[in-house]
């Protein structure tokens, strides 16, 4: 048996679109994002999941609530959580998403590392493992647990997986397939 992930991201925030680093802080979905959310639950409406799952950030809530809130269960989880930016939440992203390596060990000023994200994905994945073995799920959360489940479940290292991040080549689509197996 397995568990059969498929991970959404949240729609465009304000922040986002003002290149600013959320981080930990709610955001609030922009008028693009808000509609980003709604097209994504039509974009899957034909696929089935047992269970959605969310970050407790706001963001993210907004986002998984509109694309699935009339049709599914929706439980948050802060172990779905960004990484937490510390000093750089809410700063212009430039200024250090070139350098997102320097935080894979090291911790954000006040923050947390790409580690710690890793740690809060694989105890999520064991969590899942052992209460939704054999369901799909659906995931809507952020870049950090995103790069966290190539990490954990694609045995990437954490200098490939943000090499290959979809962001940096723009290539969103409605969904990326992820598997826990036994």
């Amino acid at each position: 048996m397995s568990v059969k992930i498929t991970y959404f991201v949240h729609g465009t925030t304000t922040d986002n679109e003002h290149d600013l680093a959320t981080g930990w802080a709610p955001g609030e979905l922009s008028e693009i994002g808000k509609q980003q959310a709604k097209n994504l639950g039509q974009l899957v409406a034909k696929q089935a999941y047992d269970i959605v799952f969310c970050s407790d950030l706001q963001r993210a809530i907004n986002s998984a609530e509109l694309a699935f809130g009339d049709k599914y269960e929706i439980i948050r989880d802060k172990r779905l959580r960004e990484v937490n930016y510390g000093d750089y939440t809410q700063k212009e992203a430039k200024v250090f998403k070139n350098k997102m390596n320097d935080y894979v060990d090291t911790p954000f000023p006040n923050g947390e590392s790409y580690k710690d994200v890793e740690n809060r994905i694989r105890e999520f994945c064991e969590y899942l493992k052992i209460n939704y073995n054999g369901k799909r799920v659906a995931i809507v959360a952020h870049q950090a647990p995103q790069l966290a489940l190539d990490v954990v479940l694609r045995d990437k290292t954490w200098e490939t997986a943000i090499e290959e991040d979809w962001r940096k080549a723009k290539k969103w689509r409605a969904g990326w397939e992820y598997e826990i197996k036994d």
